[in-house]
């Protein structure tokens, strides 16, 4: 290999890290990553109606519905929050009536968190409100490539915050 073709692959084309994903890659990308992620999340925010339920109650909805019902703690694990940090979370999903407590199955002592139809009516009015937004911005700023390539971020930033490097 020439040292010209060495030297251009160790520089990042358009943005994207070399292959060998060197920490100082992965530090300027994770800097560009966090900024956008903040600024959408800022503006997804901003999209939302006003709503009576609370980011932390959509959020709990969510896991619920994506994962089935969950204990008290696992959903704090998932929020990332000490479990007696949802007690009041969870009870007033409890009394609006968006999620209900059933036994465990597989212990008696313990209860799941379940989310009822209303719950995910909820859930659904308030994600396709934001998702709709999110389109119509995609649709009218990206090409159909940077569409694509988003498309396969959602996975990975999902991959990202569940990490515990």
């Amino acid at each position: 290999m020439t040292k010209d073709t060495e030297a251009q692959r160790a520089e990042p084309q358009h943005g994207i890290a070399p292959a060998d994903g060197t920490r100082a890659a992965a530090t300027a990308a994770a800097t560009e990553v966090r900024r956008g992620v903040i600024s959408l999340a800022r503006r997804l925010r901003l999209e939302r109606s006003e709503a009576d339920l609370t980011g932390l109650e959509l959020s709990v909805l969510g896991h619920i519905r994506r994962r089935g019902p969950l204990t008290p703690g696992e959903l704090a694990t998932a929020e990332r929050v000490q479990p007696q940090s949802l007690t009041r979370t969870l009870a007033a999903l409890e009394t609006a009536g968006l999620a209900f407590r059933e036994p465990d199955p597989a212990d008696g002592r313990r209860s799941l968190m379940a989310i009822t139809e209303c719950g995910r009516t909820a859930l659904r009015t308030e994600m396709e409100q934001r998702d709709n937004w999110l389109a119509a911005a995609m649709s009218a700023e990206l090409s159909t490539t940077e569409i694509g390539l988003l498309r396969l971020t959602g996975p990975l930033l999902e991959r990202l915050a569940a990490a515990n490097p």
